[in-house]
């Protein structure tokens, strides 16, 4: 091709210089073609390359989570509840089958476990007044929010997700009976008990402080209970777990839990929210120190379904920080880090 271009400018010599041109072209392009021809397994690594160290350089400016594809909780919870609509868990059991605590376990006896079951298992303010309180039980000045920290023994995590540490321990304080409960929360759940009273509500407090053991023997008689009844091995754990925490997973196994009623409602039902003794206590729990731990709406994060009778001592301020913002333990010690 460049031989006859070469002809062409020696015969017309007015088409020399854009021919010259052409002639530069082509042999450039050709020249080109010929090298990449040649030299493809040589590009080929070096665009390779260039695509890696473009994509590992954008993928360095992700965050941990994003990089693993994972939400940070703060927005998958914010997510969820944007998304989330409340339908009451119900498994459609007869009333008949229905059982509490004290159902499962009158007459059972394991002296294997050593557990002992009191025949008793609810207190009012008079049981407390009269009984001679053991153990260590004073009065215990709440930190200021500020200086509160996720390491305080008031605010210990304990969920399906966060068993109960193995190294944690407390000291029990018995009001009466076989009733116990951190030593350090005495004080301020019998003043709540008083303040109750003055308006005219009588607060019954029931299944308290519960050792690894009777959560076991719990938990594991109810599965029983209701395999006998006919349900699945399934069916019978999802209808158990509604009601009693998987053993090691329970925060009345830390002393800090207890279960409230009145002495006009003894069920363990999302009735007693709307009672009177149910709205006093969510209006008024905080000021002692104590959070509805699992509150309506909330299911998404607690994994446990609404329980109105279910109060947990977190101290004065960080109840009234919870309790105020309609947040739950697990938000709050979210927002604390």
């Amino acid at each position: 091709m460049t031989a006859k271009i070469k002809q062409l400018i020696k015969h017309h010599r007015y088409l020399k210089l854009p021919l010259t041109v052409c002639m530069i072209v082509v042999t450039i392009f050709c020249n080109v073609c010929y090298y990449f021809a040649h030299n493809t397994k040589r590009f080929a690594s070096v665009l390779a390359v260039m695509i890696f160290f473009v994509a590992s350089s954008s993928f360095s400016f992700l965050s941990a989570e994003e990089q693993l594809g994972i939400m940070p909780e703060s927005q998958e919870w914010a997510q969820i509840q944007e998304n989330y609509e409340y339908v009451p868990t119900t498994f459609h059991i007869p009333a008949a089958d229905v059982i509490d605590d004290n159902d499962v376990l009158e007459g059972y006896d394991n002296k294997e476990l050593e557990v002992e079951v009191s025949k008793i298992d609810q207190y009012s303010l008079d049981d407390f007044l009269e009984a001679e309180v053991t153990g260590e039980a004073k009065q215990v000045k709440s930190p200021s929010l500020a200086k509160l920290s996720k390491d305080d023994w008031q605010l210990v995590l304990v969920n399906k997700q966060h068993p109960v540490p193995d190294d944690y321990t407390f000291t029990l304080g018995t009001i009466k009976g076989k009733m116990k409960c951190d030593a350090r929360i005495i004080d301020d759940l019998t003043e709540m008990m008083k303040a109750a009273k003055a308006d005219g509500i009588n607060l019954m407090v029931c299944s308290p402080y519960r050792d690894y053991n009777r959560q076991t023997v719990l938990f594991n008689r109810k599965i029983d209970y209701y395999m006998e009844k006919g349900y699945s091995y399934l069916e019978a754990y999802k209808i158990s777990s509604m009601t009693v925490t998987v053993p090691g997973a329970s925060e009345h196994q830390i002393g800090l839990a207890l279960d409230i009623i009145s002495s006009t409602y003894y069920a363990l039902d999302q009735g007693f929210g709307e009672t009177k003794a149910g709205i006093w206590l969510r209006e008024h729990c905080d000021e002692y120190g104590f959070i509805l731990r699992y509150p309506l709406g909330k299911e998404y994060i607690t994994g446990i379904q609404y329980e109105p009778w279910h109060f947990r001592y977190v101290g004065k301020e960080a109840a009234h920080n919870i309790m105020e913002r309609g947040i739950t333990l697990e938000e709050f010690l979210e927002d604390l880090e």
